[in-house]
């Protein structure tokens, strides 16, 4: 839960526990404890009910809120699900174990389980919820292949089995809040919080010599001081406090302000417009001062934590808080606001789309854009700090930290370019000596995958050509010249950009390479088609022979002036009528199939040939029978 990274005393929803004894005894101090928002003891006691093995269900989901209302929502699945089997299949249940599944990263199972209990629910509120899930998972896709090019890596300079969060730069210094206090906060289990500061040069060291706590009010013992934001060149500092847990003064978490005076900084006051009931935090100025941004959960908002705006005018009195609006808040919680150098406002929402718990975003006008991965991760990331304007620093509990949230460094690095090219060459062949030569002059066409036309050039005198390719794309290249049979090959960059881990330079040339090879069209010369096998004594089209025709097919597309006659023939062995018609039947079966992938029939007719006219006179071996058993066609008409 949001509130607990600055922690506050809770109230919740009891349940009765049934029983006696040390069961009954260990779910009434767990309630107690969970009562007073002190949800670490509550969580010990619920476990050692637990393992009584009594009323599983009512303790499972108390249990589980346990760990949601103390910011460990990746925990509460099992939970909520042993409480689902348990039988306590109420409204709540049936949505929190939805939200569990999607905090565990378990995407497909949470929009099935929330999508279940639309079917079945009742409750309005928890509906709206739910269905703003289901609708913010639909778009996880697009953020999670959007490529950011951020490289994260976790600050040794800060983190701890603690939790660190926060991050702000002062004067070279790096400031940001942990709960690193001895003395234990029972919300969590973990200390309470205070801010410290280190040298930005020296987070890179484990155990840096220049890290120290605030002195002053930033490390007032047994009460939460954190999120400090810093304006007037650095010496008026604005942060959150909470209330010590006590049930007298002040509830919830507030702002307050300090100024650097003297090499000190000043007794914290309160700032005029926080309310008393309200939650205010995670404050942050606009870079000229005038404007200070924090998150709140008082009346007039969005629902949950929304971001509010005051101004700070001439005489340092602030304007009453302004609501951000719906484009930006949600009836989930938005906090952590951060405006960068260049005047953007970035935020923490668990409300917009986003991959698990808080979800970090950069406000563009009437846009609310998730960072994608790897700044976004399936735990909460929050409370970015912008140095320069593609680097900065953030917090995160993701998985792989060293305890609790922990301080990441993010860089954004220009992506290493590729560039493709096909360097082709047209060749002339002659059919009597069966070599080659350079053509020059001859059209070549750049066809995208679906056969539009993408550009075209000549062959130079050496018959070159070039073409500029995208990359992850499907292309043929065609060659023609009047009186030649066109010839087409495939061109292909899917799949052969390097990864950037395996490119050195910032731009990188792959060059393809691809020949165009074309022969005269010469009426009535037989041309064999390789490779059309037929199943003894049958016609029937096979799928390897349908591979070779559809080569045909395609010569028919490219060169639309020629009509030609398609024949088959066999060996000698057998009946002549019989293998006449055979070959007939054949060469039909051939044409109709060329037919049926659009080819006008008045541009091919079928001939069977039998026996009459065999390659090898008097064959003997079945090689020389093989070669008789063929089909060829011929060209018996060119249109001008």
């Amino acid at each position: 839960m949001l509130k607990h990274r600055i922690l506050v005393l809770g109230t919740a929803l009891t349940l009765l526990a049934s029983g006696c004894g040390p069961f009954r005894s260990a779910v009434q101090k767990g309630d107690k404890d969970f009562a007073q928002g002190e949800y670490q003891l509550a969580i010990e006691n619920y476990q050692a009910a637990l393992a009584k093995g009594k009323n599983p269900g009512p303790v499972n989901f108390k249990l589980a809120e346990a760990y949601r209302l103390s910011n460990r929502l990746a925990q509460t699945d099992q939970y909520y699900k042993a409480a689902l089997d348990a039988g306590v299949k109420n409204d709540e249940t049936l949505f929190r174990y939805g939200k569990a599944l999607k905090a565990a990263g378990k995407y497909e199972e949470a929009a099935a389980q929330l999508q279940s209990y639309l079917a079945v629910a009742t409750n309005r509120t928890f509906i709206k919820e739910a269905q703003r899930e289901v609708e913010n998972l639909k778009v996880l896709p697009s953020i999670l292949n959007k490529p950011s090019y951020q490289l994260v890596r976790p600050v040794p300079g800060t983190n701890t089995a603690a939790s660190e969060f926060a991050p702000v730069v002062r004067e070279g210094q790096l400031f940001f809040s942990a709960s690193r206090e001895e003395t234990k906060y029972l919300g969590n289990g973990e200390g309470f919080q205070n801010i410290y500061f280190v040298a930005v040069a020296d987070t890179g060291s484990a155990a840096p010599a220049s890290l120290r706590p605030l002195e002053g009010p930033g490390t007032a013992p047994g009460i939460h001081d954190a999120t400090p934001a810093f304006t007037n060149q650095g010496r008026t500092m604005v942060f959150a406090r909470s209330n010590s847990g006590k049930k007298s003064g002040r509830q919830d978490v507030d702002l307050y302000v300090s100024q650097f005076k003297t090499g000190t900084w000043s007794e914290a006051t309160l700032l005029s417009f926080n309310e008393n009931s309200a939650w205010d935090a995670t404050p942050a100025f606009s870079p000229d001062g005038k404007t200070l941004y924090f998150s709140s959960d008082r009346r007039g908002g969005q629902g949950g934590n929304d971001i509010w705006k005051t101004t700070l005018d001439a005489g340092g009195r602030f304007s009453r808080p302004e609501n951000l609006g719906p484009t930006i808040n949600t009836p989930g919680n938005e906090a952590f606001p951060h405006v960068a150098p260049d005047g953007t406002l970035y935020i923490a929402s668990d409300g917009h789309s986003g991959l698990g718990g808080l979800d970090l975003f950069r406000i563009n006008g009437d846009s609310v854009i998730n960072l994608g991965t790897p700044i976004n991760s399936i735990g909460d990331d929050f409370s970015i700090f912008f140095t320069e304007t593609e680097k900065g620093f953030f917090a995160s509990n993701r998985a792989g930290g060293q305890g609790g949230d922990d301080i990441y460094a993010f860089e954004k690095r220009q992506p290493k370019l590729v560039n493709f090219f096909v360097d082709g060459r047209v060749l002339e062949r002659n059919t009597t000596t069966n070599t080659t030569t350079p053509m020059a002059n001859a059209r070549v066409t750049l066809q995208n995958a679906q056969g539009v036309k993408v550009t075209e050039v000549l062959s130079d005198a050496t018959g070159a050509f070039t073409f500029k390719l995208d990359s992850a794309s499907v292309y043929s290249v065609l060659g023609e010249r009047e009186g030649y049979f066109a010839a087409r090959q495939s061109v292909v960059t899917q799949g052969k950009t390097p990864p950037q881990s395996e490119l050195t330079n910032p731009l990188t040339e792959i060059r393809l390479s691809t020949t165009l090879t074309l022969s005269k069209i010469v009426r009535n010369r037989a041309i064999v088609v390789e490779n059309i096998f037929y199943d003894y004594d049958k016609s029937d089209i096979r799928p390897d022979a349908a591979v070779e025709l559809d080569k045909l097919v395609q010569t028919l597309v490219d060169n639309p002036k020629i009509t030609i006659e398609l024949s088959s023939h066999t060996d000698s062995r057998g009946n002549d009528k019989y293998n006449q018609d055979l070959s007939q039947r054949r060469a039909q079966s051939a044409v109709d199939y060329i037919i049926s992938k659009g080819i006008d029939p008045a541009r091919i007719t079928a001939r069977g040939y039998g026996e009459a006219q065999p390659v090898v006179r008097n064959a003997k071996t079945e090689e020389e029978h093989q070669r008789n058993r063929r089909t060829e066609f011929k060209v018996t008409r060119i249109d001008e």
